[in-house]
């Protein structure tokens, strides 16, 4: 049964739990709900959740442990002749992972039957033929080793969900037979109900912490096997990113490829300076001027306007930076006297447009901190005889300080996390160079590139994605948490 449907069918068995626990429940107490120990609601939830729950956690876990189990009897089927040299045995079983999918495809479709799709003894080239005829993706160097392999992962695979569907369709039976048993007018099902709640919103706020661990782990892991690969001292100290997909050594026994983080540091820091100097001004002036001068009318109508631009996509931005900006620029320091821009993709068209997208995230940060201000320091200096703009200077914006500082770091850590933008505006090219004009990139836009096409992912020049993600996590968690320490070392409180 697909998991979709299986879902469905225990959520509908829920359901039927919930009604024959509210049903039980007023049959033990005589049809009066006054002596029952709880609502007839929280009897019949108590029901659904014996229901449900457990078969979910069940399904869950046999939905992350099954592909595994079968991966590893899949590969003990696969000679090891099968493994071509400089390949990995990832390669190897994508390769029958696309084949099994070709196999069920056809037999969909009704190209193939069951039988011949699970026959030992098929042809290979008939096969290969059918699959490439129903436009299934497989490669020309299937071998009988690997269909035999896919034959039998498909096999896996369904006996694998039937099992599954059996177990989970078990396990919720038994949970409400169990909850059925306990049903009786005296039992306390509104502490049963509520602890079961508890916990279900304890296992929800752990979700993000559990997945900020494995995000930092899996980093931490690739990022070990980088270093173990490739000298760390030319990651951190070489000033030349240039990848060699071929891998291999020079004469002198050092890696072919230049991997080094300084010029994608640089690129990533200069286009987010232009950005911070685009946004902070224009996203400072644009709060001042909502919170302190625009009427409530105006503020209600600008405001929502400016913090559009926050949730129009990257991509958006892209293609504005790329169509738009880019030719601008050429126009202006281009093609004149001046003749100082090549092309349209150059850190000043990243820089510019991504300071157009920060100015939001400033503005509206700023106008909330601001905002927060108490009014009585207003009315103290106006009643000292100080001006508006005197007020403003001296008296609003040094005690909103603090938090506006905070909303520009994190500003700036949102500035260093981009892709799209330096992607279609800034160019590819690895630099260390002091021209706004030129191309240049970030270490976001090469983590892309370098997992992007068909190196072996054991590779360095694969791993280094993960070695820079690390050091781009660490800076931005640098910012983030320095932006935090402002705040609260010197935020204000008032009453």
């Amino acid at each position: 049964m697909p998991v979709f449907w299986l879902i469905l069918s225990v959520l509908g068995l829920g359901g039927a739990g919930y009604v024959a626990g509210r049903q039980r429940a007023l049959a033990s107490a005589g049809g009066d709900s006054r002596n029952l120990h709880s609502l007839p609601s929280y009897y019949g939830s108590n029901l659904f959740i014996k229901t449900v729950v457990p078969a979910f956690v069940l399904l869950i876990i046999w939905l992350l442990v099954q592909p595994f189990v079968i991966e590893n009897r899949v590969i003990g089927l696969i000679p090891t002749g099968e493994i071509a040299e400089g390949s990995n045995i990832n390669l190897v079983m994508a390769e029958v992972r696309r084949t099994a999918e070709g196999l069920d495809n056809l037999v969909a479709l009704g190209l193939m039957d069951e039988d011949d799709a699970s026959n030992m003894r098929a042809d290979i080239s008939d096969v290969t033929q059918r699959l490439k005829d129903a436009g299934q993706v497989v490669t020309s160097t299937i071998t009988q080793p690997i269909l035999h392999a896919a034959q039998e992962y498909r096999t896996s695979s369904a006996t694998g969900s039937l099992y599954m569907t059996v177990a989970v369709f078990v396990l919720a039976f038994a949970g409400m037979l169990f909850g059925l048993k306990e049903t009786q007018s005296d039992f306390r099902a509104r502490n049963i109900v509520e602890a079961s709640v508890k916990i279900l919103l304890i296992a929800a706020a752990s979700i993000a912490i559990l997945t900020t661990v494995g995000i930092i782990l899996s980093l931490i892991f690739n990022t070990v096997e980088f270093f173990r690969l490739y000298p760390a001292s030319q990651f951190f100290f070489n000033p030349t990113w240039l990848p060699s997909f071929g891998g291999g050594l020079d004469h002198d026994g050092n890696p072919l490829s230049k991997l080094g983080i300084l010029p994608l540091l640089w690129g990533t820091l200069y286009i987010s300076l232009i950005a911070l100097v685009v946004a902070v001004p224009i996203g400072l002036f644009a709060a001042i001027y909502l919170s302190e001068y625009a009427t409530s009318k105006v503020r209600s109508i600008a405001k929502p306007l400016l913090e559009i631009l926050a949730g129009i996509p990257t991509i958006v931005y892209g293609l504005f930076a790329l169509l738009t900006v880019g030719p601008m620029l050429i126009s202006i320091f281009g093609d004149g006297s001046l003749g100082w821009m090549k092309a349209g993709t150059a850190v000043m068209t990243a820089g510019l447009v991504m300071g157009i997208m920060l100015i939001p995230f400033v503005s509206s940060l700023s106008d909330d901190i601001i905002n927060a201000v108490p009014q009585a320091m207003r009315d103290g200096s106006y009643g000292l005889g100080a001006t508006k703009s005197e007020t403003i200077k001296q008296v609003v914006i040094p005690a909103a300080l603090p938090g506006i500082v905070g909303a520009i770091l994190l500003a700036a850590s949102r500035a260093i996390g981009e892709t799209m933008i330096v992607v279609l505006g800034a160019g590819a090219a690895a630099k260390l160079s002091l021209n706004p004009f030129e191309a240049m990139t970030t270490v976001t836009a090469k983590i892309v590139s370098q997992l992007t096409g068909d190196a072996d992912f054991a590779s360095p020049e694969a791993l280094v994605a993960f070695a820079l993600g690390m050091s781009l996590f660490i800076m931005t968690l640098g910012l983030n948490v320095f932006a935090l320490y402002i705040v609260r070392k010197y935020r204000e409180q008032y009453d």
